[in-house]
């Protein structure tokens, strides 16, 4: 019972990570004048509209398990570039919004479990209701945080290209254009092949890691000062 206990408090929040980082691409493209994700029912917090069983589910959780920082993707929100009013500098925008919307959410979970913290009191101790809620939190703060840091990777098909591609002038966006069919090949290879046959050159831990490291560290300092004491997670 506990390990299905553990398995619910880990899966809940990591599809949740993932729809509301897909929700704020389609909000956001709506914003910017295209309504497609909308027409198409996408901007439902109801999951079975969002989950890739793979990419939402058994990759992250794999990551997860083997201690990596942790990405996934659900069922893409349609956004039509040409509906958008600056097509060029608001898909940089839609871009943006998913990790922004993840970095939103860690924090005010982090705010939550700090205040939860502060009502049990200097030597309170949380039930097995509040104690599973308290584990969810931890997980979706650090789903949150992984899945908001690996999308800004300036690389196709991942936000950061979008928001790359915003930047950049058109000659240099149109390469990254054509590079783009080929991203997830590129990506396997530098971030899961490439270590395997060089260990030295594991990109997951140089690149990924120590950004993730520290936005966690500055949301354990947002519990500690919200309970008014330290908390370990």
């Amino acid at each position: 019972m506990n390990t299905l206990i553990d398995a619910i408090a880990i899966v809940i929040p990591l599809i949740f990570a993932i729809v509301f980082h897909e929700v704020a691409h389609g909000l956001m493209a709506r914003a910017l004048g295209d309504p497609t994700a909308q027409e198409r029912r996408r901007l439902s917090l109801n999951p079975l509209r969002h989950v890739d069983p793979f990419g939402t589910i058994i990759l992250p959780g794999a990551l997860h398990l083997a201690g990596l920082p942790v990405f996934g993707w659900a069922k893409p929100v349609p956004v039509n570039y040409n509906r958008l009013r600056n097509p060029k500098r608001d898909m940089a925008f839609v871009g943006a919004a998913g990790p922004a919307i993840n970095f939103v959410f860690a924090v005010l979970t982090a705010v939550a479990f700090g205040l939860i913290v502060r009502g049990l009191g200097p030597a309170g101790t949380p039930g097995p209701v509040l104690g599973f809620v308290l584990t969810s939190f931890a997980y979706f703060m650090s789903f949150n945080i992984s899945l908001g840091m690996f999308n800004l990777l300036p690389l196709p098909p991942f936000d950061g290209s979008r928001i790359l591609r915003g930047i950049l002038p058109w000659s240099a966006a149109r390469q990254l254009d054509r590079i783009e069919p080929f991203g997830i090949i590129v990506f396997f290879g530098i971030f899961v092949i490439l270590p395997q046959i060089m260990p030295s050159l594991h990109f997951a831990d140089r690149v990924l890691l120590p950004p993730v490291l520290w936005a966690e560290h500055q949301l354990d300092a947002i519990i500690t000062l919200v309970a008014g004491r330290p908390v370990v997670l």
